[in-house]
């Protein structure tokens, strides 16, 4: 009875208020088990921090706006900042305290403890489940309940998650795994751990962004869960910590996401060799010798089947000992690599950048092994006295600790000796979940203060991200640092690149792949992509193959990988009967590039991210937010419905209203929008339709990325109503862009009759186009005339003359649009109007 009665006191549950507090920069609200901070950063973002122990300790690797100080301020200074947070007096009735701001009330009902939000006009957009809100269990484990509509409701976000984007319904865990082979609809957890998810009802359209800035292993309930006690309910639970809610009005998804990224960070600025093909597989790296010699003739080969590649993922095979084959961090394996700067020289020469694998865990036979030893560069034990022993590839390891300062300054030395120095900029965290540390008692330095793998496991992957950015920026001040991470927290998209790890080869991983990809853009990361083909199992059939590199030219990630358990390769030549499809997909990629690069500085700028859900785009269609098509729009101007079963022969897809839709591989023939549509479809067929406002900028100028310059651009104009894209270039590969040398040319449309399309330039960055070409759509008629600033662009009847030409403008009519072709004046700002009005042909106007 003693014990259960322990248990039963252990367990607490707020229930009601007692008095607030008035604190330098918001309040502490005092309640009958715990506290509550209470701090309004702006009007539309709320911190509510539940401490069931009345402390608040302030010790974030992760945030980087801040209203208040924090022990990694001096480790973050480079990144982060703090604002002053908003004084927000509050009206207090019998019954609950009412705390305005200029979008919002938050109101907090005194008994039953709980919050509800509304807007300033009285909308209810927001309620905790009010006799259960915040709630610590006898295990130590912490609650937030939220009230739910079960049918109108719906969950995005989540970070890295298999299935359908909606995790309405869904149980979700973040507790990071090795999740090699995961089922892509129903696996988890998988190996992000970000706690922020954006909800929506279908019926007011109002979307609020959580996060939950708590890294100890947690799970999300989105309804699964059903108690006849209480309303439908939402919640999220968690082992440790604080419920440390940062609440994020809208109304519109992207102001939720310029909230969480301005939080959290920004998408790091790619390079962009980081945006070309990627080739690997864990085979070229694991042959006995001469593992150079193989890697040239793949090289070799890429260039021979006009396939374009930039980069070169190298797995971990360089790295292993050369009498047990085990993996050894740091090492090189001079049978495979004799002579590893050569190497990389060239490789360099040929404009491929390598991308060597780097894993945190260190074995006992490990070469440097005294090295890290004496510098105490490992987790320890609980008691804090010896170093720490998990599972790892191999047998026992031990691991570095990236919150010590000792750990990380033994891993940087040796990641700047023996990779950097070498001859790449780029830096590969593989294997970073720490999962083989099974005590999570297990000892952390925490830049002095201590701490448990409980609550900083996860934490790890963003220093050793953080970490490679400071190593490169070392070795290569002034560089663009190029990151790469399969595990990560929330934050971990202002340092890497990451991908989605080791998944299946199977129909429903290329399928579901698709929403995992946007729901991490939905995250902030919007620099994601998934392994093409599948990595673990066998090889991927001839068609699989094929739709899934078809789908993975959009990713921001594009990169074939494979381990496969039946003694082959994954390599995009591999079924020669589809090789001319291939070669087609690779070169639209590459043609797409200027499009696909302002996308990502867009995502630096803002967080929007590249593959985005319908209804991130047309937020008043509700059919968007049930569609279950695994469509998205690339970017705001082109919509994507790859091929995504198995013999398909058509694709249904749904058509967001709001807009005229053009097929792209017919003619750019025109849908209303607002149905459902089914074309037929083939072995070549990546379906792809222009939004009727659209703007889509490609050239024919890039096949490999470091060689080539962009001299030539084409842009796909829809016409259908005003609209405006910005087009951005800088050199690529430096930071000189934070220094304003950087070209963001604004393309605005105004639509009409007379179609204006005006180019205004910002930036230092010089241009290098020569020539551009315009295409506009125009399905009812041709054009009377064309301009350039003022000046009569000459018409072509005769496609041949067009073509020879320099300039003029000229009538397709197999997709009926308007060509105009010129060279590029030497200024800033210019504009090319487009007429379309109607003209007298042979004088027979009646005489006003």
């Amino acid at each position: 009875m003693h014990l259960l009665n322990c248990y039963k006191e252990r367990k607490m549950l707020l229930r009601q208020f007692e008095s607030i507090e008035k604190t330098e920069n918001g309040y502490i609200i005092h309640g009958d088990t715990a506290d509550v901070m209470l701090v309004f950063m702006t009007s539309d973002l709320i911190r509510i921090r539940v401490s069931f122990d009345r402390q608040f300790p302030e010790r974030s690797y992760t945030l980087v706006t801040t209203a208040w100080e924090d022990a990694m301020d001096e480790l973050l200074s480079g990144e982060r900042k703090r604002i002053t947070a908003l004084d927000v007096p509050f009206e207090e009735k019998d019954k609950e305290l009412v705390f305005r701001t200029e979008t919002l009330e938050l109101h907090l009902l005194k008994k039953p403890f709980s919050f509800r939000f509304y807007t300033r006009e009285g909308k209810l957009i927001y309620s905790d489940l009010a006799e259960r809100a915040f709630e610590k269990d006898q295990l130590g484990r912490l609650y937030h309940y939220n009230k739910m509509d079960r049918e109108k409701d719906h969950f995005y976000g989540f970070g890295e998650k298999t299935g359908y984007l909606d995790k309405k319904g869904r149980r979700l865990r973040m507790s990071p795994k090795d999740a090699i082979g995961h089922d892509p609809e129903k696996g988890d957890p998988m190996y992000k751990h970000i706690p922020f998810y954006i909800r929506v009802n279908e019926d007011d359209l109002h979307a609020l962004g959580l996060f939950y800035h708590n890294s100890y292993d947690c799970l999300f309930d989105m309804g699964e869960e059903i108690s006849g006690y209480w309303d439908r309910y939402s919640y999220y639970q968690t082992d440790g910590g604080d419920i440390d809610l940062f609440l994020m009005n809208g109304p519109s998804m992207a102001n939720v996401l310029d909230l969480y990224t301005r939080l959290t960070g920004r998408m790091a600025m790619p390079t962009k060799q980081s945006l070309g093909y990627c080739a690997s597989t864990m085979y070229y790296a694991e042959l006995e010798r001469d593992c150079d010699q193989e890697i040239y003739k793949v090289i070799d080969k890429h260039e021979k089947e006009d396939i374009p590649i930039d980069n070169f993922w190298l797995a971990s095979g360089y790295s292993s000992g050369e009498e047990d084959n085990l993996r050894y961090v740091f090492n090189w394996n001079r049978r495979r690599f004799p002579e590893p700067e050569k190497f990389f020289e060239e490789m360099n020469r040929r404009g491929i950048n390598v991308i060597p694998n780097l894993k945190p865990g260190i074995l006992k036979h490990h070469p440097y092994i005294e090295y890290f030893e004496k510098e105490n560069a490992f987790i320890k034990t609980p008691d804090g006295k010896a170093d720490y022993y998990g599972r790892w590839w191999g047998g026992e390891g031990r691991f570095i600790d990236f919150t010590s300062v000792k750990g990380r300054n033994a891993w940087k030395k040796l990641l700047e000796e023996n990779i950097l120095k070498k001859g790449t900029k780029t830096v590969w965290n593989d294997n970073c979940e720490m999962d083989g540390v099974e005590d999570r008692n297990a000892y952390c330095d925490r830049e002095g203060l201590g701490g448990t793998m409980a609550e900083l496991k996860i934490l790890h992957s963003n220093l050793m991200a953080f970490l490679g950015k400071q190593a490169i920026r070392d070795i290569y001040p002034g560089e663009r640092p190029y990151i790469i991470n399969r595990a990560g927290y929330a934050g971990i998209q202002r340092y890497a690149q990451v991908w989605g790890g080791d998944n299946l080869t199977d129909w429903r991983t290329l399928k579901f792949n698709v929403s995992t990809i946007m729901g991490m853009g939905l995250s902030g990361c919007a620099n994601m992509g998934c392994d093409i083909g599948g990595f673990a199992g066998p090889a991927p059939e001839s068609e699989l193959l094929l739709r899934w590199i078809q789908n993975g030219i959009f990713q921001p990630r594009f990169t074939i990988n494979s381990a496969n358990n039946d003694n082959t390769v994954t390599q995009p030549w591999m079924y020669e009967e589809n090789l001319p499809y291939v070669r087609e997909a690779y070169h639209l990629r590459y043609r797409m590039f200027p499009y696909l690069y302002s996308l990502m500085a867009e995502a630096h700028e803002t967080g929007m991210p590249v593959m985005r859900p319908l209804f991130l785009e047309f937020p008043e269609d509700k059919r968007c937010y049930t569609d279950e098509s695994l469509s998205f729009m690339y970017g705001s101007s082109i919509l994507v419905a790859n091929v995504l079963e198995k013999g398909a022969v058509t694709r249904k897809l749904y058509l967001p209203k709001g807009a005229v839709w053009y097929d792209m591989n017919d003619n750019l023939k025109a849908y209303e929008g607002g149905q459902e549509i089914e074309i037929p479809v083939d072995a070549s067929s990546i379906p792809m339709f222009l939004r009727g406002n659209g703007i889509f900028t490609t050239t024919g100028d890039i096949k490999h990325i470091l060689r080539d310059t962009m001299k030539h651009l084409d842009i796909l104009v829809g016409g259908e109503a005003d609209s405006a894209f910005t087009l951005y270039d800088d050199d690529g590969h430096t930071e000189d862009f934070e220094k304003g040398i950087y070209a963001k040319t604004e393309i605005s449309v105004k639509a009409g009759d007379r179609t204006k399309i005006s180019f205004k330039k910002e930036g230092e960055y010089p241009s290098t186009l020569e020539t551009m070409m315009i295409k506009l759509v125009s399905k009812e008629k041709g054009a009377y005339w064309a301009t350039l600033d003022g000046e009569e662009i000459p018409r072509f009847i005769i496609r041949d003359a067009f073509d020879e030409a320099e300039s003029g403008w000229y009538y397709n009519m197999s997709d009926r649009t308007i060509w105009v072709k010129f060279p590029v004046p030497k200024k800033d700002n210019f504009e090319v109007v487009i007429s379309k009005e109607k003209f007298d042909l042979i004088g027979m106007n009646e005489d006003e």
